[in-house]
């Protein structure tokens, strides 16, 4: 299998709804474009940072370090989880804030959006469990090298970013219907159960 089987591999990959999706979505419904993209910068910037320890052998060390990986997979029960009641607790009190018309936001509203976007995929060891039982099916035997890892790591990781970005975009055409309460609830609710849902299905898994 070669490098074009991979892009369209990965391109389903992405297109997949994940926890990614549901955090980017939340950011850019409370903080505006320019949260939302930094939100999907940050989960693009942890899939690059899995992809090297991945290609340098670090991510195999995880792995086998059965403490070492549980650690990782409960932090990231924990903070979906954290994310999830968040989201649950704004629609239940239905307070917001208006929206600025611009789509923009504080910087350092901005930069959490940054701080969630890579902390909800860096606790998902299954990112990392991807690029380490995957990516080498792509690559031809006996060339394997941490070069071509990082190749198709980052390829999935820029694959991803440009997703994000064309959800946020989306997202924030929309912004006037979205920043109605009722339906800015109906989100949240559907974001916190996306969250939980995710957080529960890592905890099980």
């Amino acid at each position: 299998m070669g490098y074009p089987t991979y892009v369209l591999f990965a391109v389903l990959l992405v297109l997949a709804p994940g926890p990614d999706v549901a955090v980017v979505l939340k950011n850019s419904l409370l903080g505006g474009r320019r949260r939302g993209l930094l939100t999907a910068i940050g989960v693009a910037s942890s899939a690059a940072v899995q992809g090297t320890a991945a290609a340098f052998g670090l991510g195999v060390v995880i792995v086998r370090s059965q403490w070492l990986f549980q650690t990782i997979r409960w932090a990231g029960v924990a903070y979906l989880a954290y994310l999830g009641l968040g989201a649950l607790r704004s629609a239940w009190r239905g307070r917001y804030p208006a929206v600025d018309a611009t789509g923009s936001s504080g910087r350092a509203a901005a930069l959490r959006g940054w701080r969630q976007g890579f902390l909800s995929n860096i606790t998902n060891p299954k990112v990392l469990v991807f690029y380490l039982s995957v990516l080498p099916q792509f690559i031809d035997p006996g060339h394997t090298s941490a070069l071509r890892i990082l190749a198709l790591a980052y390829t999935h990781a820029f694959i991803g970013v440009i997703w994000l970005t064309v959800l946020v975009s989306a997202f924030h055409l929309m912004r006037e219907w979205l920043a109605r309460r009722r339906v800015r609830r109906a989100v949240d609710t559907l974001t916190a159960s996306a969250l939980l849902g995710f957080s529960a299905r890592l905890a099980t898994e």
